[in-house]
C-alpha cells in the first residue's frame, strides 16, 4: 500500500526471444558492491541518483534467505557476521533462516519495519544497519549513494518523486519500434 501515483505508459513492444541465459547480465544482484551496481545501471543510461531511487522499490516485498545468508553465517574469517549489519537484526535473521539450505524458499521481507508499505522506510533502515541485502545496504556505505539515502530517509516527498521519473525513464529502456516487437496479447508468451 501507499507509494506514489504515476501513469505506466502502454503499448510498449516486447521482443519475440525470451532467453534466460540473458537476465543476470541485465540485472543487479544482491551481493553487488556500488561501483558494480552503477556500472548496470549505467550500461541502461541510469545515474547514481536514479539507481537509489530504483533499488528503494525493495521497501516492499521480500527476499530469500540463500540471497543474503554469507552476510549472517559467512561474512569473513574475522567476523561470521556482517559487521555492518544491525546485531538484532543479524540474531532474528539467523533464526528466521536457519534451515535455509534445506528449504530453499525461506525468505523474509526487504523492510522490517513497514514491509507491506511502499513509504521512505527502507533508507531509514540503511541508516540503522537494517538493510537486508549487500547490495542494499552498501548504498549507505558509499560516499556516491550515501547522500541519496540521507535524502530519501528525511523526505519521502523527494523519494516519491525520483521514484517517478526513474521507473518512467526505465519503461522506455531497450523499447522495440518496427518489427523489431510485439505488443504480446499475454505477457508471458509470445503472439502466435
Amino acid at each position: 500500500t501507499g507509494g506514489p501515483y504515476y501513469k505506466v505508459r502502454l503499448g510498449r513492444k516486447d521482443g519475440r526471444v525470451s532467453d534466460a541465459s540473458r537476465v543476470e547480465s541485465n540485472l543487479p544482484l544482491p551481493t553487488m558492491t556500488v561501483t558494480q551496481l552503477a556500472s548496470v545501471f549505467a550500461a541502461k543510461g541510469f545515474s547514481i541518483g536514479e539507481m537509489v531511487a530504483l533499488i528503494g522499490a525493495h521497501t516492499i516485498g521480500f527476499s530469500h534467505c540463500k540471497e543474503f545468508a554469507k552476510r549472517l553465517y559467512s561474512f569473513s574469517r574475522a567476523s561470521p557476521v556482517d559487521p555492518s549489519m544491525n546485531t538484532v537484526l543479524s540474531q532474528a535473521l539467523q533464526k528466521a533462516c536457519a534451515n535455509y539450505t534445506k528449504d530453499p524458499t525461506m525468505s523474509v521481507f526487504n523492510d522490517v519495519m513497514t514491509p507491506g508499505k511502499f513509504d521512505n522506510m527502507y533508507y531509514q533502515n540503511l541508516e540503522k544497519g537494517l538493510g537486508l541485502l549487500a547490495s542494499d545496504q552498501v548504498l549507505y556505505t558509499d560516499p556516491r549513494t550515501k547522500v541519496f539515502v540521507e535524502l530519501f530517509a528525511r523526505n519521502q516527498t523527494a523519494f516519491f518523486n525520483a521514484f517517478v521519473d526513474a521507473m518512467d525513464k526505465l519503461s522506455i529502456v531497450g523499447v522495440k519500434v518496427g518489427r523489431k516487437g510485439e505488443v504480446r496479447k499475454r505477457c508471458d508468451m509470445v503472439n502466435t
